[in-house]
């Protein structure tokens, strides 16, 4: 059996008063991609909140690779997440960027010059990232994401901005990473991405 990544049972958040959260049960092995699903509202990004650390459920336990995640860097060295778009460095390129997080995280998955074939990116690496397209921006933040050594990836709707052309190309680089032995859970509308890597689907109810 593929050793657990991620164990939570019967996770509870209430934000204001109400119910965002209810009775959540989770499980996520090496090897695995789960695609949360739901309504807006459902609270698919809050639960990644609470996977990442930066939540805390008002019941329930989460364990991320044997320990409680928590916001520290001990947790972000085996864990990348993308959520909203990241603050770019000022008088930095494409390809900068991409370089940059190698070094900081003392090499990367793969280098800065696959990151920006693989992201189709290669045509924009001198450029700075706030004169790209969303799309393509969508594209640099997901190749930094990916690039970094991680054992666990947490993704907020991947699928902003891309066209449905590299939505095929995204549901291959997820499912290499998957087959490298690592973990995805991703937020997503976006069921036919979903398939295409081979996701479980892990529906959320709205519990307002």
């Amino acid at each position: 059996m593929e050793a657990a990544i991620i164990t939570a049972r019967g996770v509870q958040v209430d934000l204001g008063g109400h119910p965002v959260l209810r009775g959540v049960d989770l499980e996520v092995a090496a090897g695995q991609i789960v695609a949360v699903a739901g309504e807006n509202g459902a609270g698919k990004s809050t639960l990644l909140r609470c996977l990442a650390g930066l939540a805390d459920p008002a019941q329930g336990v989460i364990e991320v690779l044997a320990g409680a995640p928590v916001d520290a860097p001990e947790f972000w060295r085996q864990v990348a997440m993308l959520g909203d778009e990241p603050a770019w460095y000022p008088g930095v390129s494409v390809a900068e960027h991409l370089e940059l997080m190698a070094s900081v995280h003392g090499g990367g998955r793969m280098s800065a010059g696959a990151a920006l074939e693989a992201f189709a990116l290669g045509g924009r690496a001198a450029m700075h990232p706030l004169t790209l397209s969303t799309g393509q921006r969508q594209r640099l933040a997901l190749a930094m994401t990916l690039l970094r050594p991680s054992r666990l990836l947490l993704l907020d709707e991947p699928e902003r901005g891309l066209d449905s052309g590299f939505k095929t190309a995204l549901a291959g680089l997820l499912s290499a990473y998957a087959d490298e032995g690592g973990a995805v859970v991703m937020a997503t509308h976006d069921l036919g991405l979903a398939a295409a890597c081979g996701a479980r689907v892990h529906t959320l109810e709205a519990s307002w």
